[in-house]
């Protein structure tokens, strides 16, 4: 093993580590999202604005932390970020002590910023490893959601009765819970994530110069999203985020007002970040062997699939089943789209297109989570999810044709 890979094998834990911790705390807030902005702002079609500020706050940040990221690294860039989650998730448990949705929804800003935040570190793994191991390295990361995925969920209930007798909500815990794993990731990050991955990123395009696609002059986003690739990368990842918003940020709700317990509805939300953070390292080795393109298109049909599923039963087995799957196909669009956009980008235009493309993922997951709420008073959870089913469509035929396009160029020069 070269210094360079083992130093790539290095950064790549230590992300693993940050998004495990930030994961769990990520995950156990989106359990219980839309219960609370149920429950403080008194209105069912108000249930998904806490996670369309969340993440509409993140989609705008996204944007910003490219430059902060370039400005003072990676390191400095996500121990800042995580150290927002902190105050933010603390805001979040003082407005359920005093029942504020106005001082929620604040808390909830502050923790989209971290999030978006987290989410790049993908890139960071991507850029300190091999060409030919991108996809690996980012599912590496990405996987670290699988340990969110198991104990998210699951600590809404232990931390609810903790906090209860002092803070009169059990909502209250799971808030208490994040503040203390983001600390704890950005104590990991400040002192694991040496050197910086950004300086490492260089030696890696300079070693393999081949591998660049945006080699030369430094281009502009907008020169970079005319390459049918990129759009390809884009569309994958902002409308696969979007289906999957869609769905599971009100399924809590619906699953409440069937009478379920946190236990049921823990149970359904744990099998939905299992199916989108476990099976990681399966599709970052497909997109490496298979091709991004098939792998996107994968993905994007076992959403179409898994948006139909959620409408055929409201008990906890069928719906557990459907919102796997639903995380399974949000993976590979996620995972696929991430590597073939870090393949088209040189060092310079890196943090600054990725978090371009951040911008977007979250911007369009907001208005999925906003839209949910209202269509979902409106119209049902059945009709929803045929919308969304509808959305996951787009990508599958946009990573189609550009597949069987990038096939028949291979064999003209064959």
């Amino acid at each position: 093993m070269t210094n360079l890979e083992s130093i790539a094998r290095k950064i790549t834990t230590i992300l693993f580590a940050q998004q495990s911790l930030a994961s769990a705390g990520f995950i156990a807030a989106a359990t219980l999202n839309s219960i609370v902005g149920k429950e403080l702002s008194g209105h069912s079609s108000w249930a998904g604005v806490p996670s369309a500020v969340y993440l509409l706050a993140g989609a705008f940040a996204a944007f910003m932390w490219g430059y902060v990221f370039d400005a003072i690294g990676r390191r400095g860039g996500l121990t800042v970020g995580l150290s927002i989650g902190v105050l933010g998730s603390g805001i979040a448990f003082y407005a359920i002590m005093i029942h504020s949705f106005p001082v929620f929804l604040g808390g909830m800003i502050l923790m989209g910023v971290t999030n978006s935040a987290v989410q790049l570190g993908r890139f960071a793994a991507a850029e300190v490893n091999r060409p030919e191991h991108r996809g690996r390295a980012i599912s590496n990361v990405v996987i670290g959601g699988t340990v969110g995925s198991v104990i998210g969920p699951f600590v809404a209930g232990p931390a609810g009765a903790f906090v209860k007798p002092f803070t009169g909500d059990e909502l209250a815990g799971v808030y208490l819970v994040c503040m203390i794993l983001f600390a704890i990731a950005a104590v990991v990050v400040f002192f694991g994530l040496r050197p910086d991955p950004r300086e490492i990123g260089k030696e890696v395009a300079a070693k393999f110069p081949e591998a660049v696609a945006g080699s030369g002059e430094v281009r502009s986003v907008r020169e970079i999203l005319r390459q049918p690739a990129a759009q390809v990368a884009v569309v994958s990842m902002v409308l696969g985020q979007m289906v999957m918003v869609l769905v599971m940020v009100i399924t809590s709700l619906h699953m409440r007002d069937h009478d379920h317990m946190l236990g049921d509805i823990s149970i359904v939300i744990s099998a939905h970040t299992v199916g989108m953070y476990a099976f990681s390292i399966i599709s970052g080795r497909l997109s490496d062997q298979w091709g991004r393109g098939q792998v996107i298109m994968v993905g994007a049909a076992t959403l179409v699939i898994a948006c139909v599923a959620a409408t055929i039963s409201p008990d906890v087995l069928p719906l557990g089943v459907a919102l796997f799957l639903l995380g399974l196909g949000w993976n590979f669009c996620y995972v696929g789209g991430s590597t073939l956009l870090a393949d088209q980008l040189s060092p310079l235009e890196r943090s600054r297109t990725q978090g371009f493309s951040d911008l977007m993922v979250g911007s369009a997951s907001a208005v999925g989570s906003l839209s949910s709420g209202f269509i979902f008073a409106a119209l049902g959870y059945n009709t929803m999810a045929f919308v969304s089913a509808l959305f996951a469509v787009i990508p599958l035929i946009f990573a189609s044709i550009w597949t069987l396009k990038l096939g028949r160029k291979k064999q003209a020069f064959s």
